[in-house]
């Protein structure tokens, strides 16, 4: 290939500074992408360790040890992961109040600056491997 494809493409004017910065703002956000994601491990890891608490619970009574059954099923059974709030509500609460407005910035100063173009720096970074690649290549 030549060059980028079209949605790739430098537009007229970006300068090397507009497409450095914009691959910065886009790395940012794809370390908000991970840590959402992260948050969701975390939601699924703590539902299956309660999960774990209520068979455990479970298996205490059937062993004969009802104070301790009720120990773990009044104090950590259920509870919330921070005053008020499950893991669900953390992740609701981090896309209302950071991701989507993070989301929304990167897209408007992508459009703002280059047109809405997307991974810019990177298709300048396949594009000086694939020179280099030719280079050590040539006949």
């Amino acid at each position: 290939m030549a060059g980028p494809d079209g949605e790739h493409r430098r537009p007229p004017g970006v300068n090397d500074a507009t497409v450095a910065a914009l691959g910065m703002l886009t790395k940012a956000l794809e370390y908000t992408e991970r840590a959402r994601g992260h948050l969701s491990a975390v939601h699924h890891m703590t539902g299956g360790a309660d999960r774990m608490l209520a068979e455990a619970v479970r298996m205490l009574r059937e062993a004969g040890h009802g104070d301790q059954a009720d120990l773990v099923e009044r104090e950590l059974l259920g509870r919330d992961v921070v005053p008020g709030m499950w893991t669900y509500q953390l992740i609701e609460a981090y896309d209302r109040t950071y991701y989507r407005a993070f989301t929304a910035v990167e897209e408007q100063v992508r459009q703002d600056l280059a047109a809405g173009h997307r991974h810019l720096a990177e298709a300048k970074m396949q594009q000086a491997a694939r020179a280099r690649r030719r280079r050590h290549t040539a006949p």
